[in-house]
Order: structure tokens, then sequence, then C-alpha cells
């Protein structure tokens, strides 16, 4: 899976911010100023993604290219490494993430988000 790839359909997404807020070489996808997918910008070979708890754990067990999240909170993230997994099962996984975070955002930023 290529940056590009990962960078254009984050940011396709609407109110979707990118950022460096722990340092150069952590790129960081915001929805609406919350987290949902970052990565390595230098060794661009997995992303952590925010997941449903359940679900995360049984991508766990189904796909050894997923692991708990590095430094993140465990039960909630999952590091997503790209070798032997398709780009669309991929990008499903990023649009659960950003899922995850547009459910818990104040109803009214949600609705304008949903509208967009």
């Amino acid at each position: 899976m290529s940056f590009e790839i990962i960078q254009n359909h984050c940011l396709s997404k609407a109110f979707v911010e990118e950022t460096f807020p722990f340092d150069e070489s952590t790129i960081v996808w915001k929805v609406a100023g919350k987290m949902f997918c970052l990565g390595n910008i230098n060794n661009f070979i997995s992303i952590a993604l925010k997941c449903e708890p359940q679900y995360a754990i049984e991508l766990r067990e189904e796909y050894e290219q997923i692991i708990p999240g590095f430094h993140l909170n465990k039960s909630l993230w999952n590091t997503v490494y790209f070798d032997g997994l398709t780009s669309e099962f991929v990008i499903s996984l990023i649009n659960h993430s950003y899922e995850q975070v547009v459910q818990k955002l104040p109803k009214k930023l949600r609705e304008e988000i949903l509208k967009s």
C-alpha cells in the first residue's frame, strides 16, 4: 500500500486534516481534531487505526498482520501491517476507523460531517 493512496483516501473524507503532532516522521490524520489514522512516513509499512473493541479482537485473531496498537490504547487501536493485505481491505479498515471517531463526536458536528 503506498503512502499516496492512504493519504489521498484519508484527505478525501469530510473534516479531515493531516498533522505531525508527535514528531516530523509520524503523520496523523484527524477528523474534527480527533485521530483516526497514523503512520511513520519514513518507514510506511503499517498504520494505526481506531477500531470497535470486539472487531479489533476478531481482526487480530484472523490476520497476523494486525496487532494491538503500538503506544496506543490496545483495546481501541490496531496496528495494521500492509504486507499480504489487499488495498480494498486496508481502505475498509480506514473507513471503519473514521466512522468510529465520527460516532463519538457531538451530535451537531456529526450531522454536519454526515451531510458533507
